[in-house]
């Protein structure tokens, strides 16, 4: 039994397959060097044989631009540039429900409802649970943002950049 992530214009009952000469139909998946330029991929492995990393959010894809001998360079809709070895699988299509970002929640309790938990404010708490907490009244903190435990959280960069494989990075907002 396998499980996978559904793309655009996938139905109940369709048959998919994955093999090296792969039907560029919606579903299929094959080796990034068996699928033409321009052609639309998600569900792509970074690493052969590792299983799909890469491209598995709602409405996700990614381009095919270029193919060379052991690496295929894909554009990403942030507008990175980036270059995989060409023998990684990919699912041809986007992956389904792109509509997702524009549901409705309905209610004020909708993500209470769903088990998430309320949060606290660093300033609200003492100054045994958060470095913001404790003070006399309203008081900002004294200190950068920081988590509970004390690290910096605006402004440091968290992505780990791996320059040799990213061509072009993403677009700046």
């Amino acid at each position: 039994m396998a499980y996978i992530l559904a793309t655009e214009g996938l139905n109940v009952g369709d048959y998919i397959f994955s093999k090296e000469d792969v039907v560029n139909k919606s579903g299929n998946s094959g080796y990034l060097y068996g699928l033409p330029i321009g052609l639309r991929v998600s569900s792509i492995e970074l690493i052969p044989n590792k299983g799909a990393q890469f491209i598995r959010a709602a409405g996700a894809y990614a381009t095919i631009v270029s193919k060379f001998e052991k690496t295929v360079i894909l554009k990403l809709k942030s507008g990175e540039l980036r270059k995989i070895p060409s023998n990684c699988l990919a699912t041809v299509g986007a992956v389904s429900n792109f509509q997702y970002i524009y549901r409705n929640f309905r209610k004020a309790g909708f993500y209470r409802l769903k088990g998430w938990l309320p949060v606290v404010r660093g300033v609200a708490m003492n100054p045994v649970d958060h470095p913001h907490g404790g003070g006399q009244g309203k008081t900002s903190g004294g200190r950068p943002s920081v988590t509970p435990y004390g690290f910096i959280t605006k402004g440091k960069p968290t992505r780990k950049r791996s320059s040799s494989l990213i061509l072009k990075s993403r677009k700046k907002i």
